[in-house]
């Protein structure tokens, strides 16, 4: 499969593109940053992290009118349903009135989410809750913690089951902790939620409960801003940038020009399983490019477990390597690792700084 890899030596950034994402390219809306007075906080809970293979399981927002809470919208979703397999699987079952055992999430995403198959099982239909969210939220602007998640999920689910595109402009407030906050290591809600000793009372790993803490970071992001710029002009003027693009044959490792605010800069990546589009070595070599880390292992230290598609395929029975489980272990004890797929990973590299 044909990719064309650019390189933007005055950023430190990389631009992957191939025929696959190119023809299933999502016509989004804009990325602001911008810190306006009306808008509408969202977030959802999913059975993973690729549109292509997983399901939205809940969906929540928050809509803000003149910088305070107008309405919340919240929502279990009924995903497909996953026939039982006692030889493969390890989760809390359901059973028909004839005895068929069946569910809709494993045991790990259960632990992550806090969303149980009983839950699940008396939740609406996904057309129904995305008509009903699509009405919530209207035409007005989205904000989200790495919220490109959240709007990829949102856009291929409006269109396959409401044939309607999400085309609202956005606002990620992972970008802006990035530009705001260049000397923290990380900036994941709960890093923000402890630097700024935001008060959360619910329970984590719920939509509802992550927006109230978004919305809360949001306005916190404002102050900052304001202290260290003065001014919403000032803070875009600083933003502003001169690019210019290299031929992807002259980018060697000896690159010291990196971009800072890239999600993979000094984050540990690993792969496992055969990628569809690039050798392995040569997805390493654009990592380390961005003044990422790669590993052999997942460990401790590793922030990105990368699948190729092929093993991230829920068919195959049982289709998780040694590297994945340890990942998924190393998740559910508060580690700072994520599992992604393939064309999430390209996805990431195209990540607008």
């Amino acid at each position: 499969m044909p990719i064309t890899i650019s390189f933007n030596q005055e950023t430190g950034s990389i631009s992957v593109e191939s025929e696959k994402l190119l023809s299933s390219k999502r016509n989004k809306g804009n990325s602001l940053l911008d810190f306006p007075q009306n808008y509408t906080v969202i977030d959802i809970e999913t059975t993973g992290l690729d549109p292509n293979f997983d399901s939205i399981i809940e969906i929540a927002a928050i809509k803000v009118v003149n910088n305070s809470i107008e309405s919340t919208f919240s929502s279990l979703v009924k995903p497909p349903v996953i026939e039982y397999d006692e030889e493969y699987d390890d989760c809390d079952f359901l059973s028909d009135d004839d005895g068929h055992k069946y569910y809709y999430v494993d045991d790990y995403i259960s632990k992550l989410t806090h969303i149980t198959n009983e839950m699940l099982d008396t939740a609406p239909e996904v057309k129904d809750v995305l008509d009903n969210f699509v009405n919530f939220i209207s035409d007005d602007i989205l904000v989200g913690h790495n919220v490109n998640f959240d709007i990829n999920f949102l856009y291929d689910n409006l269109l396959d089951y409401c044939d309607y595109k999400l085309t609202n402009d956005f606002i990620d407030t992972l970008r802006l902790c990035r530009r705001l906050h260049k000397e923290l290591p990380h900036h994941r809600l709960s890093d923000m939620v402890e630097f700024y000793k935001i008060d959360t009372s619910s329970a984590a790993h719920r939509a509802l409960s992550d927006c109230e803490t978004t919305n809360k970071l949001f306005e916190r992001l404002h102050d900052s801003m304001l202290e260290q710029f003065e001014s919403l002009d000032n803070f875009k003027l600083s933003l502003k940038r001169k690019r210019k693009t290299l031929d992807v044959n002259s980018i060697t490792t000896s690159n010291e020009n990196f971009n800072t605010l890239h999600p993979l800069y000094r984050k540990v990546c690993c792969f496992t399983g055969k990628l569809e589009n690039l050798q392995r070595k040569d997805a390493m070599q654009l990592v380390v490019d961005l003044g990422g880390i790669v590993a052999n292992s997942v460990t401790k230290k590793t922030n990105y477990l990368i699948l190729g598609n092929n093993d991230y395929c829920p068919t195959i029975k049982d289709g998780k390597s040694s590297k994945q489980k340890k990942a998924e272990k190393l998740k559910l004890s508060g580690q700072d690792i994520d599992i992604i797929s393939e064309n999430t990973f390209y996805e990431m590299l195209n990540y607008e700084l």
